[in-house]
């Protein structure tokens, strides 16, 4: 295992069961990734994928069937590795009769932050998450935008390494999103390292560096979303303005014309056209699966798990 990834897993499954142990469902099938240090990744995937199980594996808030998680350098079980960690849930729990500030107090009090430490860094979270005008206010008198503010304030009250976000934009009208889009680009420049899951796939087109699909807990997709997002059976060429002469024999004549090439690559498709593609195609062959050192490729077939006898 690599020193720069700040999550490694390895083979990790997770089998609910029902209270008399029988085997209910299997949230995660043999998932294996690394997410390195520094980049903006995404975790997608239709409901019950097996996402939010993920975070609640890394956090160590669930516990693995099988496989290995070490998050910052440490087991997943080990709760001393969460205070370099932020997490913002799909919902928050806060307390409704605090206000702005009175949150972060509690929250820097759990992590034994000094008191003049506290109030600054309450202060500045304020600030960054657009929520000074309603600092004083109990946060019950809060919008769904205001709560996912003040919850990601809440999540980042630790300055933490490693931070987690459980649908961010959730609630926010198109300019919170923006803003909270922003926010992430800004973690990912102060060296943070950050793993989002989201429903909306445009916001993670914007600021994933890289993204894994699950669907039915098994690793389907993997790679920088540029890659695969690129379209290598064509060529986009991009020139400055030509006549309609030039734009009829375009290949040949490029340069008699003195036309400048601008740009030459392969057009992208979008991220939800290859998460429906790799949706429909999970469907279609339920044994592929993505195999760890192919990077931007799709899964290759990989032989579904034998069968073993229920305990």
């Amino acid at each position: 295992m690599q020193t720069e990834n700040v999550i490694e897993i390895r083979n990790l499954s997770k089998v609910y069961r029902d209270f008399w142990g029988r085997r209910k469902v299997q949230a995660l099938k043999s998932l294996s990734l690394d997410v390195k240090k520094g980049e903006v990744f995404g975790l997608l995937g239709p409901n019950g994928s097996g996402k939010t199980t993920t975070l609640k594996l890394l956090l160590g808030l669930l516990f693995p069937s099988d496989g290995e998680i070490r998050v910052l350098g440490k087991p997943a079980a080990d709760v001393d590795k969460n205070e370099r960690i932020g997490y913002l849930p799909e919902e928050s729990y806060l307390y409704r009769f605090l206000n702005a500030e009175e949150t972060l107090e509690f929250y820097g009090r759990l992590f034994k932050m000094p008191a003049e430490e506290r109030r600054k860094r309450a202060d500045e979270l304020i600030k960054q998450v657009g929520l000074d005008h309603a600092r004083r206010r109990q946060l019950k008198e809060y919008s769904k935008g205001m709560t996912r503010r003040i919850g990601l304030a809440q999540a980042l009250i630790n300055d933490p390494d490693l931070v987690m976000l459980d649908e961010p934009t959730s609630g926010l009208d198109p300019i919170g999103t923006r803003e909270m889009k922003d926010m992430i680009i800004r973690l990912k420049e102060q060296g943070k390292t950050v793993v989002m899951c989201s429903h909306l796939l445009a916001d993670v087109q914007d600021v994933c560096d890289r993204i894994a699909i699950l669907y039915a807990g098994e690793l389907k997709v993997m790679g920088r979303v540029d890659e695969l997002l690129s379209e290598q059976d064509e060529t986009q060429l991009l020139t400055s303005r030509l006549n309609d002469e030039a734009l009829a024999e375009v290949r040949q004549v490029l340069e008699r014309h003195n036309a400048k090439m601008l740009k030459v690559g392969h057009p992208t498709a979008s991220l939800e056209d290859l998460f429906l593609r790799t949706v429909d195609e999970s469907r279609a062959r339920p044994g592929r699966r993505f195999m760890p050192g192919e990077d931007g490729a799709a899964g290759t077939p990989a032989p579904a798990p034998a069968a073993t006898p229920e305990s």
